[in-house]
């Protein structure tokens, strides 16, 4: 299975909507900041019918060192996570 590339999706984007390639990629360009923006100041962002990025926070844990097996903490940290909407999964699925 082939995935999309960045200059593919693009191209799809721009045939589609009558935009040049240049319009398409700025428009991408300013939704991913907008998204970013979003989260780092509201703590999540959503797109209608295909999902949320959402701001969690992960408590600190202990965690084991593979190769040798001693124990080690991990500490706490911010991270973000994408949930996939209702609507995007039945479209799928």
């Amino acid at each position: 299975m082939a995935k999309l590339t960045k200059s593919q999706l693009l191209e799809k984007l721009a045939t589609t909507s009558g935009m040049s390639k240049k319009d398409v990629a700025n428009f991408l360009d300013v939704l991913a900041n907008t998204a970013y923006n979003e989260v780092k100041n509201n703590g999540e962002f959503s797109m209608p019918g295909i999902g949320k990025l959402v701001k969690k926070h992960r408590a600190a844990r202990q965690g084991r060192n593979p190769a040798t097996g001693a124990t080690i903490q991990i500490p706490a940290k911010t991270v973000v996570k994408f949930r996939v909407s209702k609507s995007a999964k039945d479209a799928i699925l």
